[in-house]
């Protein structure tokens, strides 16, 4: 297998010739031409304020998923507090950092941006970013499909600045959007008037205070390339584009994954990869997960990662039922288009755990077990509008440990069944992405859904960090038994060359109560096969089917595995062929 290189894919002159090419099949002749020559002139100007520095994603790589202000301390700012917990409790085993929108906003916990380029002063400043990012690879938001009513952008059109002409969409309120796919319940057009008395009806997918932003005016691309130009040159190594698949709007259509989207997707790549071709797109589309690996696009121009929505539902599902039937049957269905690609899996993240990706593999009465399951364990439902008047399940807003468990349950209990739903992704091929709050064994805060009336705010507590280390030390407690079992597996991870994110990977068959996915290393003379147990008892695995080999357990080190092996419930063997050395070793014993 040889080793993926993100850097050659293409020439500048093939990146030049494919934006020229793009924009003209976007755009009419005369916007295409003034765009294209905007965009050279943007290229040039970022490639003299940015250092390329060549990356490649390895089995080291692994992002934690964090709010800027997650952690607090009196006296330094939020994103300093935030360094100097990773420095001081994650820094040997991740070391990658998704900082969530830190961008001045009006709503929804940073995604309705006020200023692109700004930092939240509540969050701290650049000089914090900068802080952050000699430690760690940092990952930014590029919330580009809508920004907040109060950004500049927005006042200026409603005052008819020439220069914002058209950057919103503005429709006659009895227009049929009916084919329009909903994310939310919310109307999709909202109510606004200009200074001059005019009522405007804009386009608002996510919610009155996120303004959809009218991509087929070309300056809106051309003030986006700027804004994801400006990360990069701020420290940005990916860039996460959010809610994109919705950015394309076509009136009569279902205005989600539109020819266009995917066009613009492959246009910004090219862009930024003239100037940094070690960045790396991941694309944020909650959706039926056929449609979310499109995304991987040819498997060398679109996105490099896409976000792996259906594991988290599926994942949840199979651990409640104790049984890992579905979840082996759609993981055998998992295929990538080129070695240049991966998912990035997770459990948790500042949203709710989507349940849209899973629409064609749990059934309907499936579906309302794990939607039933979730209220049980104090979590809540989101829903989204289908129609005029039917509701769907959107997603579940619980934390990801209170959907495995009862919180009544035993700590023993919970900390195992978390931990499994962990080491699965861990074990999963492409890049792991860990929540913050699974990371430290977070529960439901329903404190904030309270205060906020916000479902998803049950997920996004910020933490004192004098109590989170007390709570981190405290022996017996919760979070320092997961803490200290997932740090484990995490840094067995990044040691396992057969971990490689674009490792060749197998899925097998053991039976409804084992998970079993088998990777293997560059030169395949090398593997790991992960074993898991879903089930709430004992399970025997006939290793045979599979290998003759002596294994070794890299997690307990047990040697001498062969034949067969016993599980315990809800039990993880990473088994990895056993050295002749070790085996000495153990004949000496």
């Amino acid at each position: 297998m040889a080793t993926p290189d993100h850097y050659t894919t293409h020439t500048t002159e093939d990146r030049i010739k494919f934006i020229k090419e793009s924009l003209f099949a976007i755009y009419n002749e005369h916007d295409a031409k003034k765009a294209y020559s905007s965009v050279l002139l943007m290229i040039e100007m970022y490639k003299q304020k940015i250092e390329s520095k060549p990356y490649i994603l390895t089995q080291k790589d692994v992002i934690l998923i964090t709010y800027g202000d997650q952690i607090f301390h009196e006296g330094e700012t939020a994103l300093a507090t935030l360094n100097r917990f990773l420095n001081e409790y994650v820094q040997d085993c991740i070391n990658t950092v998704h900082l969530l929108p830190f961008y001045p906003y009006s709503s929804d916990d940073g995604f309705s941006i006020v200023n692109y380029k700004g930092v939240c002063p509540l969050k701290g400043s650049w000089k914090d970013i900068a802080e952050l990012s000699k430690n760690h690879r940092l990952m930014f938001d590029g919330v580009i499909n809508h920004v907040s009513q109060l950004s500049r952008w927005f006042n200026h059109y409603l005052e008819n600045d020439p220069e914002f002409a058209e950057f919103f969409i503005d429709l006659d309120p009895l227009t049929d959007l009916t084919d329009v796919v909903r994310p939310r319940t919310s109307p999709l057009l909202t109510e606004f008037t200009d200074p001059e008395g005019k009522i405007r009806h804009i386009w608002s997918t996510f919610s009155n205070d996120q303004v959809d932003l009218n991509y087929s005016n070309y300056k809106v691309l051309l003030k986006v390339l700027d804004v994801l130009l400006f990360y990069v040159e701020h420290g940005a190594s990916l860039l996460r584009l959010d809610a994109i698949a919705f950015i394309w709007k076509e009136i009569g259509s279902s205005c989600v994954h539109l020819p266009q989207t995917h066009e613009l997707i492959q246009l910004m790549r090219q862009v930024i990869h003239e100037v940094a071709p070690e960045v790396l797109l991941i694309t944020e589309t909650n959706v039926p997960h056929n449609e979310n690996i499109s995304y991987f696009g040819e498997g060398d121009d679109e996105a490099q990662m896409v976000y792996n929505f259906a594991l988290p539902p599926l994942l949840a599902f199979s651990i409640l039922k104790g049984d890992t039937t579905k979840l082996t049957s759609w993981a055998k269905t998992l295929t990538l288009p080129s070695d240049k690609v991966c998912f990035f899996n997770f459990t948790a993240s500042h949203d709710g755990v989507g349940v849209r990706a899973v629409n064609d593999i749990l059934d309907a009465q499936e579906l309302d077990f794990l939607v039933k399951s979730c209220e049980d364990h104090g979590g809540l439902v989101s829903y989204r509008a289908v129609g005029s008047e039917e509701k769907l399940p959107y997603e579940l807003n619980c934390s990801y440990i209170d959907i495995l468990t009862n919180p009544k349950e035993s700590v023993a209990l919970r900390v195992k069944r978390m931990i499994l739903s962990q080491a699965v992704v861990l074990a999963m091929p492409g890049v792991p992405g860990i929540y913050f709050h699974s990371l430290v064994g977070s529960e439901n805060y329903h404190e904030a859904v309270r205060k906020t009336r916000r479902n998803r705010a049950i997920n996004r507590e910020k933490l004192n960090f004098d109590n989170i280390k007390e709570q981190l030390e405290e022996d017996g407690s919760l979070r320092k038994i997961l803490f200290k079992r997932y740090k484990q597996l995490i840094s067995i991870r990044i040691n396992e060359a057969a971990f490689n994110p674009f490792s060749k990977f197998e899925f097998l068959d053991f039976g409804k109560d084992i998970f079993a996915v088998r990777q293997y290393a560059e030169d395949e003379n090398e593997s790991i096969l992960a074993l898991h147990n879903f089930a709430d008892h004992e399970v025997e695995v006939d290793l045979r089917q599979v290998t003759s080999e002596t294994l070794i357990d890299i997690i307990a080190h047990n040697i001498g595995i062969k034949n067969k092996v016993t599980m315990q419930p809800y039990d993880i063997l990473w088994l990895k062929k056993q050295k002749k050395d070790e085996k000495s070793s153990k004949q000496k014993q």
